[in-house]
C-alpha cells in the first residue's frame, strides 16, 4: 500500500468535506459531477403570486400606417435598360425629376405647417377649436356657459366705511361670527381640472352652482363645475359606473398657444359689469377675452417685445384695464378702443402684481421685485402724458374728477420709460403721482386692495404678511400720505421654490362680511385671516390633501365657499357638506 504524504491526506479531507457540504445544500448536479451516487428527492417548485389583473379588457392598439422613409438617390436609382431609346430615357428622367420636386415641395409644406402650429394664435377662436373633448362634452360646456350668461351679475363694491369700528368689542364680535361660519368648511369635491400646475384662479359669481376657472402653466383654462353630478361611463358589457376620485365636471380649453411654459396663464379676471366675459393674461405677451354668449375667444391686447404679462386688473366700469409686466411697466388701456393705451415705466424691476382700488379707481397699487409696494394716483400720470406729448414743461393742472379715462386726450400707443417717469416724479408737479411707498426686506410677490378700497395685504419673499388700513380722509387728499407703515405684520412661509406657484394672499370679494383673505400654507392647509391679521381658521384634510394649495380664491357672494389648486393641476372645493 502506497503511503500518502501529508499534503495528499489534507487534500482528500478537503474533498470529503466539500462533498458533504454539497450534499447538505442539495446541489444535485454538483454531486453528480463529483461521482457520488445518491437518491434524488423531488422538490416542489416555489410558486409566485400572480399580479391582480384588470377586469377591463385591453383596447386593441390602433395600427398606424408607417410614413414613407426617405432614401438616397443611389438606392432609388433604377436599373437602366441598355436597349432603351434616348427619347424614352429623357422622358423617364424628366418624370423622376418632377417626382423629386413634388416630394420636396410636400416636405417643405409639412415643415411649414409644423412651424405654424407652434406659433402663437392671434385670431378669433371658437370653443370647438379650443377644446380637446368630443361633441357631447362641447355641448355640455356650451350649455353650462350659456346658462350662467342669462343673468348679468356685476361685481359688488363695498362701502369704505364698513366694518370700521371704534369699539374693539364690535371687531371681536364680527370676527367670532366669521370664524363660526368658516370653521365648518371641508373638502366636498376634488378633481384634476388642469393638466399642469395651476397658476391662477377665479370664482364665478353664480350662486346656483360652483363654477371655478383655473389657468395652468401651459396656457390651458380649466372650467370646473364642482357640484355637478359625477360623470358616468359605460363599459363593453353595457354596465354604467361612475368615475371614482373625481368630483363634478370639468372642461379644458387651450386658450393660449403653443402649450408650453411660455404660455402660462398668469391671471384670470371676470368682467366687473357682465360676468359672462372672462379675461386671461399669459406669459406669451397676450390678453384674451372669452365670451360665454358667443363662445368666441378673441385677443384684445398683445406686446411685440416678448414681455411676460404678470397681472391684470379692471376698473369697476369694465371699460379700462391695467397691465403689469416683467420689465417694470404698467399699461393702461381703454377696452372700447384697443389702440388707445399708455405705458409707464414705474419700476426698474418686474412688477409682479397690480391692483385697482374698487371704490376709488384712480388709486392703483403695484408690487415689484425691487422690494417696493407703491400707491399711485393715476390721474396725475394721465396729466403727465398730455403735457409731455405736447412738448411743454410739465405743470400740474387740476386732475380729472373721476378715475375714468379722459377720452379727449390722445393716448394712442404712447410709452414713457422709467427715466421719464422718474424725472417727472422728482419735479414739483409730479410729486402727487406717488402717494405712498413701503419697502420690504425682499421682493414683493403680491399686493391687493380689499373690497372696501381701504385695506391692503401684501406677501413677500421675506416670509411676512403685511396689512394696511388707510382711512378715507387720507385717500381723499391730494398730497402724499404722511406715513405708510403697516399696522400688522406677521410671519408666513412664502418659500415656494421653483416647482410651486408663488403664494398670493387673495381677499374675499364678498363686501357683505367682515373682510378676510385666503392664502396657501406650505403645510398643505388653506389659511384664512381677517383684515386685522387674526387667524380665522386653518382648513386641512391630511387624508385627501397631500400637496400645497398654492392658488386660492373665494366665492363673491357666498361666504362658505372657497377653492384652491396645487402644482399637479388638482383642485379642491371647500364648502359646508350639507349645502346643495
Amino acid at each position: 500500500m502506497v503511503k500518502l504524504s501529508q499534503y495528499e491526506i489534507e487534500r482528500e479531507a478537503n474533498i470529503a468535506r466539500n462533498r458533504a457540504l454539497l450534499e447538505e445544500l442539495e446541489l444535485k448536479q454538483a454531486v453528480v459531477d463529483l461521482g457520488i451516487p445518491r437518491t434524488e428527492t423531488k422538490v416542489s417548485p416555489v410558486t409566485k403570486a400572480k399580479p391582480v389583473q384588470s377586469s377591463r379588457r385591453p383596447r386593441p392598439e390602433k395600427l398606424e400606417a408607417e410614413a414613407p422613409r426617405r432614401q438616397s438617390l443611389r438606392l432609388r436609382k433604377e436599373t437602366v435598360d441598355p436597349n432603351e431609346s434616348p427619347s424614352k430615357r429623357k422622358r423617364r428622367e424628366a418624370e423622376l425629376e418632377e417626382q423629386r420636386a413634388k416630394e420636396a415641395e410636400e416636405r417643405l409644406e409639412a415643415e411649414e405647417r409644423a412651424r405654424i402650429t407652434k406659433r402663437p394664435r392671434h385670431h378669433d377662436l371658437g370653443i370647438s377649436t379650443l377644446a380637446e373633448e368630443g361633441l357631447n362634452e362641447l355641448s355640455a360646456l356650451s350649455s353650462a356657459l350659456y346658462s350662467v350668461a342669462q343673468t348679468s351679475q356685476p361685481r359688488r363694491v363695498g362701502d369704505p366705511e364698513a366694518f370700521s369700528f371704534d369699539d374693539n368689542k364690535k371687531d371681536e364680535a364680527c370676527l367670532a361670527e366669521l370664524r363660526a361660519r368658516l370653521q365648518q368648511l371641508q373638502v366636498v369635491s376634488r378633481a384634476k381640472v388642469t393638466q399642469d400646475r395651476v397658476y391662477s384662479a377665479a370664482y364665478h359669481p353664480e350662486i346656483t352652482k360652483d363654477l371655478i376657472f383655473f389657468g395652468d402653466k401651459h396656457g390651458q383654462l380649466g372650467i370646473w363645475d364642482a357640484r355637478a353630478p359625477a360623470e358616468e361611463v359605460t363599459d363593453e358589457d353595457g354596465d354604467v359606473t361612475s368615475i371614482d376620485g373625481e368630483g363634478g365636471k370639468y372642461w379644458r380649453l387651450q386658450l393660449h398657444w403653443p402649450p408650453t411654459s411660455k404660455s402660462s396663464i398668469s391671471c384670470v379676471k371676470f368682467d366687473p359689469v357682465d360676468s359672462h366675459n372672462v379675461y386671461t393674461s399669459s406669459y406669451d405677451s397676450t390678453i384674451r377675452s372669452l365670451s360665454f354668449t358667443s363662445g368666441i375667444s378673441r385677443e384684445i391686447f398683445s406686446m411685440e417685445d416678448n414681455t411676460l404679462i404678470s397681472c391684470i386688473d379692471l376698473t369697476p366700469s369694465g371699460h379700462e384695464i391695467w397691465i403689469s409686466d416683467s420689465h417694470g411697466r404698467a399699461t393702461h388701456m381703454d377696452l372700447r378702443e384697443s389702440k388707445k393705451f399708455r405705458r409707464y415705466g414705474l419700476s426698474d424691476a418686474k412688477i409682479g402684481c397690480i391692483s385697482v382700488n374698487p371704490t376709488r379707481p384712480h388709486f392703483v397699487l403695484t408690487a415689484s421685485n425691487n422690494r417696493s409696494l407703491k400707491i399711485w394716483d393715476v390721474r396725475n400720470l394721465q396729466k403727465m402724458t398730455t403735457e409731455l406729448s405736447e412738448g411743454v414743461p410739465p405743470t400740474l393742472g387740476s386732475p380729472p374728477a373721476s378715475g375714468d379715462l379722459d377720452t379727449t386726450l390722445d393716448y394712442t400707443g404712447r410709452e414713457f420709460d422709467s427715466t421719464t417717469v422718474t424725472a417727472y416724479l422728482q419735479a414739483k408737479p409730479g410729486k402727487s403721482c406717488l402717494r405712498a411707498e413701503w419697502r420690504h426686506d425682499k421682493s414683493v410677490s403680491s399686493a391687493y386692495w380689499d373690497p372696501r378700497g381701504r385695506g391692503i395685504v401684501s406677501t413677500s419673499y421675506d416670509d411676512t404678511l403685511r396689512l394696511w388700513d388707510i382711512d378715507s380722509t387720507r385717500l381723499g387728499s391730494s398730497s402724499p400720505f404722511a406715513s405708510s407703515r403697516p399696522f400688522s405684520r406677521f410671519h408666513h412661509n412664502c418659500q415656494t421654490g421653483k416647482w410651486l406657484t408663488v403664494l398670493r394672499a387673495q381677499w374675499s370679494p364678498n363686501p357683505d362680511v367682515y373682510p378676510h383673505f385666503t392664502i396657501g400654507n406650505m403645510t398643505h392647509s388653506l389659511d384664512i385671516y381677517s383684515c386685522k391679521g387674526d387667524l380665522v381658521t386653518r382648513l386641512t384634510d391630511s387624508k385627501r390633501i397631500s400637496a400645497v394649495q398654492a392658488v386660492t380664491c373665494s366665492h363673491p357672494g357666498i361666504v362658505e365657499r372657497a377653492a384652491s389648486g396645487n402644482a399637479s393641476g388638482r383642485c379642491v372645493l371647500w364648502a359646508v357638506s350639507d349645502v346643495d
